[in-house]
């Protein structure tokens, strides 16, 4: 794999992408940051490039995609506003492919289901329940999930459950067969997907992170 200098980051203005940015930024990443509302982003830093644009917008994505080595991303569906996980990830998988860029790694519920899944009661519970209250949604999620198993990539899904927007760090348990935890902080998840950008130790993988 190439060396990971630059890196394209997608949901960076949200709750938990922040936390992704500064860590990234913390260990000494050039980033680019796509971004729909510039004005509204608080992170200031000489390593950051922004463009403006939207995730639906092949064009954005493929602007954002140049030069960079990985993708990150904590895109989440917004209220009220067309599906966005399968199409992001069509735009990221031909910007990728079109850039050479081989590593992409990004957030997702615990309710997406894979073939190597062993869900406890309480997984399935929760993953039935956003079947139930938000089909489209969830379906549009494993879309996403299905195209990028489909694609030739190096990607890795990190699945989560609740999310604590904390700067505590707890002990992480990770798991390929089930969320064996009820949280996370925000904190964890980032140092979990800044590190896993760069050791690819579960390449192709869709590991559940969760706190002990």
């Amino acid at each position: 794999m190439k060396n990971i200098s630059k890196v394209a980051v997608l949901g960076g203005s949200g709750r938990t992408g922040k936390y992704l940015v500064n860590q990234l930024l913390k260990k000494g990443f050039s980033l680019k940051i796509l971004l729909r509302n510039p004005e509204n982003f608080e992170i200031q830093n000489h390593n950051i490039e922004i463009i403006q644009g939207d995730v639906l917008d092949f064009d954005a994505i493929k602007l954002l995609l140049k030069d960079c080595q990985a993708v990150v991303s904590t895109i989440s569906q917004r209220k009220d506003e067309p599906l966005v996980a399968a199409e992001t990830a069509k735009n990221v998988l031909k910007g990728m492919k079109d850039y050479g860029i081989e590593r992409y790694v990004f957030l997702a519920g615990l309710n997406i289901d894979t073939p190597f899944d062993k869900k406890s009661p309480k997984t399935i519970m929760a993953t039935d329940w956003m079947k139930t209250n938000f089909p489209l949604i969830q379906e549009d999620r494993q879309k996403a999930y299905d195209l990028l198993v489909e694609s030739e990539i190096n990607w890795t899904q990190v699945r989560v459950p609740f999310i604590e927007f904390t700067d505590h760090s707890y002990e992480i348990a990770v798991n390929l067969e089930d969320c064996l935890g009820d949280k996370i902080s925000a904190f964890d998840i980032a140092g979990f997907m800044v590190n896993e950008m760069t050791k690819s130790n579960y390449s192709r993988q869709s590991p559940f992170i969760s706190a002990i």
